[in-house]
């Protein structure tokens, strides 16, 4: 079947014949060069070939000893090349030195000329053995084949010519119409060359078929003769093939292309110049006949030629094809085409036969009509879309003009000479020399910008009061900084600035700087703790030198500014006062990773300035995005202000970088090209040719010296640059020979003068010997690695003009401001340790030093010179002339930054993550340069934001993050959770694919030397590599310091890093430059890994494991093993001493226990015993004290007592506190039960203060014999406690009995009270199921009833009914209802003021310490309502008041409240009670309601309930069903961890109760406040934002308008309401009624409204389950009974099926909670404490008057009760009636004994009988603790001034509930006093 006829247009832009993977041969220039290469260096001896040489000719025997020989050459050629240039520059020096020595016995002059000629002076040792090595070699060959060896090489090159013209190739010049390729049906195209002569002779006599005549000779071709004539003529000799065969290629390429005659005419002219006419004129005419001879060789092969040649017309090009309508062709093209298409189908014929055989043409089978002509329409409807001239849309993006972009090259392109945007390669000027060495490539320095008519230089002068300080001592700013200062110093927008460096863009910052202080600064003063400002510098040594310069600055303004990098940590409360802190870009990552843990911080910083902005496209670049990334999504959200200045250096792609830091390019956009800088600069390139390594460093040397000769000649100063420390010397020294050897050294001589004398004694007083030898020629050295002060003699040496020439390394031109008229960078080959390898210098370094080319002062213009290798030029200038666009590189790292952003909490979905990407600079790069990121123009198209894309990505990374269990992702709903293991990774900067090897490798029995092992496999490592040459020096280091086996050995980088850091740790010495920083690498980024690995292996429990990494972080930290000496850990303490404490096995214990003259003595060294001694007790270390309680038989509480035990030391533990890590382990499972971290303070160890820390454990049976408790310092080797819970006499309580079965029973109807004044107060017409089981027993019989069940279930119906059944039967006496809250019993007085007293007509009283109303009302009341402290306090006097004795029923509300600290006034309560009604001989009716208990039967005793009185129903009993969710959060302090809980609780609400009302239960007021804000910006991100406000927003407005507090007008806008006891009554009450009315979707509450009032939700968030205690200044837990409680308000029984609870909660009490929501907790008593008091109050009442009335008082209570039960909680070691008898015994006894100290009673004279006293009176009617009255007591005199009384009030404020009880304490102390001391109080209060 023949082919349709496609016409050229629907071909150009339909796919129907597209084939997207180009196969073309590599043609780039790389491989030709690369090749060329290997030829080049081919042509000299190389060490590789001698080895093979020698391998050929010896036998193996005798390879052995010459390979030692060998070795000797090359550590000779070490020595003298030195180790910092690669292994390739030694092997190459030993090829030089056996050329060299291979026919000489010794070292003669003429030889050790010529090695001195090529590497300068060196040591004559190495050339000696180097000789006698190459000697011991030669002896075994004859000199012939020796000789034959050296000549081979040079011979077979013979001389050729390498040449080169500099011709600079643009490829954008001409913009060829684009279509698509034309593929052959069938066959699969096989590649082709463009390779002229090849493809003319092989694949045609391949391909040629016998038949056809054989195609004429290549060389016999029109083109190649014509062209071998042109080029003998022009270069008069004859040209060579290869050259011939090159131009053939191009000029074909040219002639088959779609140009007209007069374009080619143009193009050929160019290219062949004036020498060509004659041959362009030939083939111009002979044009098509040459395609066509070439087209018609043969005959398989035309085709592929033809196809080649379409597709070269059609000009298949990477960019995207846009359709055209029109094509236009020339006559020749169509030629061609009609001679393709009859090619194919000839080519289908044949196929279709052979497709007869079965394998049938696919290509035939593809064409469907009807499928063509669906795609021809698809492609017309394209076309229609797509612009038509499409080249015009990327200049008119440039043509927009931005106001403050000075950029020269931007506006030549605009010009119409510019030839279609193609790239300007060089700037104007220009001038090139090329010779033998060197091609030298010379910019000219540009001329300054002219000064423009707007611009006016700003005086300081005229600036305000703040900007003059700062600017002290300057008089003006420069051209820039008056360019840039009105925006950045008065207004508050985002900045870009792109300047030179050194154009002054410090003083910028400065500018913005004062503008944040100037904002800050009200009334005269500045407020510093609004604001923060931070500063990103990309170096360590830079934010050191920024740091200095800011404070000095910024000192006259009382601003503090602190550098933050790994070096210089800072505490917390050092950031807190600090307003600007200086950081390196990793550490503020880190920092705002944990942001949760510094909110405060990252949430006040106002201004961030990022210097060096252009680091992007650099390794650490994406470190920069994700901060940026982090700021602007934190601006959005928060909608707080941060403005970002960016400063950088200039660079190509300005706009982008604008775009992604949000600055508004026609106000915040600054572009300063090289005309801005203050010296302008003159930039040398110079590239040096020699391929062999060693050729090429002698010729740098000699360019270097020839550039410095020059520069020293016109008079100036010079910088060297070079890139090792051990190079410096070898630099300086070798220059000096050459000057020396050429009689020039007079040039570089110090001027002699007056000064010099002076400088040449500080020079001689300096103890670094090259320091003392360079100076006398001109000549110094400056690196890192020499001593401070010699430094800053040789920069103040330089600055002076005494030294001509400073050689120094990169760390001078960042650190230090030390100008120079000219600077050379010699060589551009930097060792990276992060790399692992040698690396080019980066672009930045060159510009920094550069920037130091050319003093402000003196000098019109400074010099840049660059000495490279040749095959780096062009890379160099490219970068310099800035011409590459800056990319991201972001990608590498997107799965190490989306973990940090989910653990961090602000990505938790995968929409989230995908909008996180678009604040990345990668975005905006991805958008600008779609193919650099793997986005094929085709999906740009379709999807110009690239959200698919980057959705892709984002689940790609996290299903990787996912596998490696660092997230959980779900792909379903696309959420993402963080893990414990994602957490460290993020905090601890681990890389993810480090995390897999230790997911692969690390498990809880690891040894040491398997914890290194596995350390040493980490990614962070991955670039270092073993290299030849440090094999030796590893081997070394391995025998002599590494303690423990380092599995890899030399050979692996594993092995190399192992080594490394077991040598950092041993403090070993090494010598090779590159293993020194090596191993600074290492072991920085260990210290950190294993940190990681010690918090992984505690999370996952481990005991031994978390112990053993513990201890290996501290000794990488500490360089010291773990089994050498702690005190090793002082520096006060000289070496000798500490090796004889080692010898002598003197420990920590036992030095503590002798005595300073005895230590001395054993050391021999007498004075150093007191040294010794107080080290020892330096050391931390702390004594442990447990005792355990169990609360049920499967959970113990602990209460841990930990006493500092050392002496405390400012210089040696810092001012704060020494943390430390403790927790419990059990040996026998290998497990750990609870672990924490925590702070002993320097005032603790001061006071010897102990710290309690309390927490609950598992326990199993049968019993484990015991647990350790460990604590462990973090900070400290050997200083550890270890204390052991043992639970031999342990008892554990009895089992609970089961809970009441709630019966499948007919709900009753409420007519059942048989009342019909009773059911008119219902609502209802049924009684629920819990209620409707216990109405009988309540209703209608009087005995005692506990009733638990859980919150929620209508208990509140059950006190009623008790109470109806009073009113029906006992019409006189009084219901007292007890209620444990006021808030409480102010709902019921609501409630039952309006029901029961309105509508009954009975009479309720409220009686509080807010109410009390009088004796008259009381005695009317029928419903008394009271707390139980009122109750207690009004019932001790029972026999004087009546009404007590008339009360027939006592309902105590939330009885379960016994166990908490006022359970006992609850158990006196009813203790009294049964006491009275014993007494009086009336019986009381109890009635107890509570959540669900666990020991209800204990309850039910001692309350005197039978079997018919319990119901104790199952938590599960609810109203309706619970559904809970507990969350664990990490995070070692309160206010962070609370804040890191924001983002889930807004989830939460969102996934759980869109729309249903939501109640949040916070800790404080305070936090209500952050809550309700927090939520307010997270709703601010979505599209409706007051989407929780259910009513009309003006209706709105005039409720706000009637609100007192100012944060709750804000929140009610939002629809989140707020309730604390710190609102205005009226508030409360509106924020109540829009809650309830669902007005209001959210309420914000704290912990007491799950008490106090009853409006239930449909999803409950607990946020946080402490609380801040005053009493003990920390936080505590709150009782589990209130979490209870607050879940039960979860469920609203009229609208919900079922309730949510979710409690968000500190991850190392998840266990517990876990626990115990679920089931019941026992109520134990908490009388033991306060048993004194209530005693006292019993013996003023009369009702006790001997010890045997205190000891069946107290077997009334709860507590004896539960004694019996729960022996061990109380410290009771059995329950025989002997042990309980005397237990009680004691108690009693001491109780008395603390009331007689007290004052309180007196014992009578048989010691058996007790009296009262007038204190103990006084203590028990005010309600006071006998401790208060005691004071008081001792205290009060009849003499004390106003200021004394008050001083003993505030000392009993350690009391509860402080401020309702002062007016008991005045009252009381005003009997006390009894004279006028009382009348001035009164009037005070």
């Amino acid at each position: 079947m023949a082919l349709p006829r496609l016409t050229g247009a629907l071909r150009s832009f339909s796919n129907v014949t597209k084939q997207d993977n180009y196969n073309e041969e590599v043609t780039d220039l790389q491989l030709k060069r690369s090749k060329l290469h290997e030829q080049t260096v081919g042509l000299d001896l190389t060490w590789m070939k001698i080895v093979k040489f020698l391998n050929e000719k010896l036998e193996k025997s005798e390879m052995q000893s010459v390979n030692e020989d060998l070795k000797d050459i090359l550590q000779a050629a070490k020595q003298i090349v030195g180790t910092d240039n690669g292994k390739e520059a030694i092997e190459s020096a030993a090829a030089f030195l056996f050329k060299t020595f291979h026919l000489k016995d010794s070292v003669g002059h003429k030889e050790t000329k010529a090695i001195k000629q090529m590497f300068g002076p060196f040591p004559s040792s190495s050339a000696t053995a180097a000789c006698n090595a190459t000697n011991r070699i030669t002896s075994r060959f004859c000199k012939d084949s020796l000789t034959a060896l050296v000549q081979m090489t040079t011979d077979e090159y013979g001389d050729r010519v390498l040449f080169g013209k500099n011709l600079a190739f643009s490829f954008d010049m001409h913009d060829l119409d684009h279509f698509d390729e034309l593929p052959i049906n069938g066959e699969s195209q096989k590649t082709i060359s463009l390779d002229y002569k090849k493809f003319l002779t092989d694949h045609f006599q391949e391909h040629s078929a016998p038949d056809l005549k054989p195609v004429e000779k290549a060389n016999d071709s029109f083109l190649w003769c014509e062209v071998e004539k042109y080029l003998n003529a022009t270069l008069n000799e004859m040209a060579e093939a290869t050259r011939i065969e090159d131009l053939c290629c191009t000029l074909y390429d040219m002639l088959a292309s779609v140009k007209s005659g007069d374009e080619l005419q143009d193009e050929l002219f160019e290219l062949l110049g004036p020498d060509g006419l004659e041959l362009i004129e030939k083939l111009l005419q002979n044009r098509i006949t040459i395609v066509d001879r070439f087209l018609n060789s043969s005959n398989d092969h035309k085709l592929q030629a033809l196809q080649d040649n379409c597709k070269k017309i059609l000009g298949e090009n990477a960019k995207p094809n846009y359709g055209c309508q029109v094509t236009i062709q020339s006559e020749q093209e169509k030629q061609l085409m009609k001679q393709y298409r009859r090619e194919e189908k000839r080519i289908a014929r044949r196929e279709k036969k052979a497709g007869e055989d079965g394998e049938i043409a696919e290509g035939l089978l593809c064409f469907d009509p009807k499928e063509l002509r669906i795609h021809r329409e698809q492609a017309l409807m394209n076309a229609r879309n797509v612009p038509i001239l499409s080249r015009q849309r990327d200049m008119d993006v440039e043509k927009i003009r931005y106001p403050h972009v000075y950029d020269s090259q931007a506006e030549a392109m605009r010009t119409s000479a510019f030839i279609a945007g193609a790239k300007m390669i060089l700037p104007e000027g220009i001038q090139r020399e090329n010779n033998k060495i060197y091609e030298e490539v010379k910019i000219p320095y540009s001329e300054p910008m002219p000064v423009g008519f707007e611009e006016k230089p700003v005086y300081i002068q005229d600036l305000d009061e703040i900007g003059q300080l700062a600017f002290k001592g300057m008089r003006r700013l420069n051209r820039i900084q008056s360019i840039v200062f009105e925006t950045a110093y008065n207004t508050n927008e985002n900045m870009l600035i792109c300047a030179p460096t050194g154009a002054g863009k410090t003083n910028i910052a400065m500018l913005t700087v004062l503008h944040e202080i100037r904002q800050h600064f009200q009334q005269g003063v500045i407020r510093k703790n609004e604001f923060k400002i931070v500063y990103v510098a990309p170096m360590k040594a830079l934010a050191a030198e920024m740091t200095n310069y800011f404070s000095k600055r910024l000192e006259p303004l009382g601003i503090i500014v602190k550098e933050l990098t790994g070096d210089m940590q800072l505490s917390k409360s050092e950031i807190l006062r600090t307003q600007m802190l200086v950081t390196t870009p990793e550490k503020w990552d880190v920092v705002t990773r944990k942001s949760v843990g510094d909110v405060a911080l990252s949430q006040i910083v106002k201004l961030l300035i990022l210097d060096e902005v252009h680091l992007l496209h650099e390794d650490r670049g994406p470190v920069l995005e994700s901060i940026v990334a982090r700021t602007l999504r934190q601006v959005e959200s928060t909608q707080s202000m941060i403005r970002i200045l960016g400063l950088s250096a200039t660079l190509p792609n300005y706009l982008d970088v604008a775009t992604f830091l949000h600055v508004n390019p026609f106000i915040g956009l600054f572009y300063f090209d090289g005309r801005f800088r203050p010296v302008p600069l003159g930039q040398t390139f110079l590239g040096v040719k020699s391929a062999n390594k060693v050729q090429q460093l002698n010729n740098m040397d000699e360019v270097c010296y020839e550039s410095v000769l020059k520069q020293v000649k016109a008079g100036h100063q010079v910088m060297v640059f070079v890139h090792a420390r051990n190079a410096t010397v070898r630099t300086a020294m070798s220059l000096i020979e050459r000057a020396k050897n050429n009689g020039q050294i007079s040039y570089f001589l110090p001027t002699q003068g007056p000064e010099y004398g002076h400088a040449e004694k500080q020079v001689q007083k300096s103890r670094n010997k090259q320091v003392r030898e360079l100076f006398p020629d001109g000549f110094s050295i400056h690196h890192a690695g020499m001593l401070r002060q010699d430094r800053n003699l040789v920069e103040s040496l330089f600055f002076n003009g005494h030294i001509k020439v400073l050689v120094c390394t990169a760390t001078l031109a960042w650190g230090v401001n030390l100008p120079a008229h000219a600077v050379i960078i010699k060589g551009t080959q930097i060792y990276a340790a992060k790399r692992g390898s040698f690396v080019d210098l980066g672009i930045l370094d060159v510009m920094q030093i550069f920037g130091r080319a050319g003093r402000p002062q003196f000098d019109k213009f400074g010099e840049g010179i660059i000495i490279t290798t040749h095959d780096k030029l062009s890379h160099y200038l490219s970068l310099l002339t800035q011409q590459n666009p800056i990319e991201s590189q972001f990608l590498e790292s997107l799965a190490d930054n989306l973990n940090a952003e989910i653990a961090l909490g602000t990505v938790t979905n995968v929409e989230e993550a995908v909008k996180w990407i678009s604040y990345t600079y990668l975005y905006v790069r991805m958008r600008a340069n779609p193919l650099v990121y793997g986005i094929s123009h085709k999906a740009y198209q379709i999807d110009p934001t690239l959200a698919k894309h980057r959705e892709q990505l984002v689940i790609e990374v996290g299903r990787k993050l996912d596998k490696a269990r660092m997230i959980r992702f779900e792909e379903r709903t696309g959420y993402f959770s963080s893990t414990d293991l994602g957490r460290t990774a993020s905090h601890y900067y681990i890389k993810y694919s480090t995390i897999e090897t230790f997911n692969e490798f690390f498990d809880a029995h690891k040894t040491e030397s398997d914890i290194f092992a596995i350390v040493s496999k980490a990614e962070e490592f991955d670039q270092i590599k073993v290299r030849e040459e440090e094999i030796e020096e590893l081997d070394a280091l391995l025998n002599n310091f590494c303690e423990l086996s380092a599995p890899g050995g030399v050979e692996n980088s594993y092995g190399k890093i192992n080594i490394l850091l077991q040598t950092y740790i041993s403090r070993g010495e090494m010598d090779s430059f590159s293993l020194i920083s090596d191993s600074a690498y290492v072991a920085q980024n260990a210290a950190r890994i294993v940190r990681a690995l010690f918090e992984i292996a505690l999370r996952k429990r481990w005991p031994a494991m978390t112990y053993r990494l513990l201890n290996l972080s501290k000794v990488i930290d500490k360089r010291l093993w773990g089994w050498a000496s702690p005190l090793r850990q002082f520096s006060v303490l000289p070496p000798h001493i500490l090796t004889r404490l080692e010898e002598k096995n003197l420990t920590v214990d036992k030095l503590k226990d002798m005595r300073k003259d005895e230590i001395g003595h054993i050391l021999h060294h007498v004075n150093i015993g007191l040294k010794v001694k107080q080290c020892v007790h330096q050391i931390p270390s702390v004594t442990m004290e447990a005792s355990i309680q169990p609360i049920t038989r499967t959970v113990l509480r602990v209460t841990l007592s930990v006493c500092p035990d050392f002496t405390w030391n400012d210089q040696v533990h810092g001012t704060v506190g020494e943390p430390w890590w403790i927790w419990v382990e059990d040996p026998t499972n290998d497990h750990i039960y609870h672990s924490e971290n925590f702070l002993v303070l320097k005032k603790q160890v001061i006071s010897k203060e102990a710290q309690l820390l309390v927490f609950t454990i598992p326990i199993f049976e049968p019993l484990p014999s015991q647990y350790y408790i460990r604590a462990v310092s973090d900070r400290w080797l050997g200083a550890e406690a270890v204390c052991i819970i043992n639970f031999q006499h342990l008892i554990l309580p009895e089992r609970h009995p089961p809970h009441t079965e709630l019966l499948d029973l007919q709900p009753l109807p409420i007519t059942a009270l048989g009342c019909e004044a009773y059911e008119a107060l219902y609502n209802f017409s049924h009684f629920n199921p819990v209620q409707t089981q216990i109405f009988h027993t309540l209703y209608h019989t009087d005995c005692n009833v506990l009733l638990g069940a859980p919150t929620g279930s209508g208990k509140t119906v059950a006190a009623e009914l008790a109470i109806f059944r009073v009113f029906n039967r006992y019409p006189t006496s009084k219901a007292v209802y007890i209620a444990p809250l006021k808030a409480l019993v102010r709902e019921r007085m609501d409630d039952w003021k309006v029901r029961i007293e309105e509508k009954l007509g009975k009479k309720v009283i409220e009686l509080t310490g807010d109410v009390t109303p009088d004796m008259k009302s009381i005695s009317k009341a029928d419903v008394i309502v009271t707390t139980p402290e009122k109750w207690d306090g009004i019932s001790r006097s029972w026999q004087n008041r009546n009404y007590v004795k008339q009360v027939t029923i006592l309902i105590i509300d939330e009885i379960h409240l016994l166990g908490e600290e006022r359970g006992p006034v609850l158990e006196v309560i009813v203790s009294r009670t049964n006491f009275i009604s014993s007494h009086t001989e009336k019986p009381v009716r109890i009635v107890g309601l509570s959540t669900a208990l666990a020991n209800a039967r204990d309850l039910a005793d001692w309350l005197n309930i039978r079997q018919m009185g319990l119901f104790n129903f199952r938590p599960s009993v609810r109203p309706v069903p619970l559904e809970v969710h507990i969350q664990g959060f990490p995070g070692q302090h309160y206010c962070p961890r609370m804040a890191s809980m924001n983002k889930p609780t807004f989830q939460a609400i969102r996934s759980h109760s869109p729309a249903k009302p939501v109640l949040i239960f916070v800790s404080s007021r305070r936090q209500t406040r952050l809550t309700a804000l927090e939520l307010i910006a997270f709703l601010a991100t979505e599209e409706d934002p007051k989407q929780w406000l259910n009513m009309d927003e003006r209706e709105m407005e005039n409720i706000i308008g009637t609100v007192r507090d100012s944060n709750l007008k804000l929140t009610l806008a939002f629809g989140i309401g707020m309730h604390h006891a710190g609102l205005h009554e009226r508030d409360r009450k509106t924020v109540e009624e829009l809650f309830v009315n669902c007005k209001v979707q959210v309420l914000i509450a704290t912990s007491t409204l799950a008490w106090g009032v009853n409006f239930p939700a449909h999803l409950v968030i607990i946020k946080g389950t402490e609380y801040y205690d005053g009493k003990t200044r920390r936080y505590v837990d709150f009782p589990i009974t209130d979490v209870l409680q607050m879940m039960g308000r979860a469920g609203r029984p009229q609208f919900d099926d079922q309730g949510k609870a979710v409690i968000l909660v500190h991850d190392i009490k998840k266990d517990f909670y876990k626990k115990f929501l679920y089931e019941p907790f026992p109520v134990e008593s908490s009388l033991l404490g306060v048993l004194s008091d209530h005693l006292n109050a019993e013996i003023a009442g009369g009702t006790i008057t001997s010890k045997q009335d205190a000891m069946d008082y107290i077997t009334w209570t709860y507590f004896f009760r539960r004694l019996i039960m729960n022996p061990s909680y109380y410290n009771l070691s059995d329950v025989s009636h002997d042990s309980v008898n005397k237990f009680l015994s004691n108690l009693v006894e001491k109780s008395l004994v603390e009331l007689e100290h007290s004052y309180c009673i007196e014992m009578g004279e048989d010691n058996r009988s007790i009296e009262p006293l007038t204190y103990g009176r006084i203590a028990s009617y005010y309600y006071l603790k006998h401790q208060t009255v005691k004071m008081f007591k001792e205290r009060l005199k009849p003499e004390c001034g106003t200021e004394e009384l008050l001083s003993i009030l505030s000392a009993c404020w350690g009391q509860p509930g402080i401020l309702q009880n002062s007016i008991y304490y005045i009252d009381s102390i005003t009997l006390l006093t009894k004279d006028g001391g009382n009348r001035k109080f009164l009037s005070l209060i």
